[in-house]
């Protein structure tokens, strides 16, 4: 990413190529349709969404990759299905030139808000 850092979400995603920046709204809404309630914000230099006051998920642009991060609890349910994608702690990557994983997004989005609430019980 060049120049300032971003304020803004809409910010973040406007700094990269039109194809990349197609993944990066697409990432946004899957996350904002499934957990309406998260807070968007720039953590970390990159969109980051929490609930109840804890991290929820993040997400990122890159050249060949978008990075989703659903924390290590998270990512750790879902490690079998992440399994094939390169993956770091807390972190997949979704290669630019495939298809977001729509489906498996959904679910992990869900997964961490379902957490986030039974956190705050």
């Amino acid at each position: 990413m060049k120049g300032l850092k971003p304020a803004t979400v809409e910010e973040y995603i406007a700094n990269f190529p039109e194809h990349t920046q197609e993944l990066l709204h697409q990432m946004r809404e899957l996350i904002r349709s499934n957990a309406p309630d998260a807070k968007e914000e720039i953590s970390y230099g990159m969109p980051g969404y929490k609930l109840n006051k804890k991290p929820l998920v993040y997400f990122a642009g890159y050249d060949k990759h978008i990075g989703f991060y659903a924390t290590p609890v998270g990512h750790s349910e879902f490690a079998e299905e992440f399994s094939k994608y390169k993956t770091g702690k807390g972190s997949v990557q979704f290669p630019i030139d495939q298809p977001l994983p729509e489906d498996l997004i959904v679910r992990v989005v869900k997964f961490r808000v379902k957490g986030n609430l039974e956190m705050k019980k």
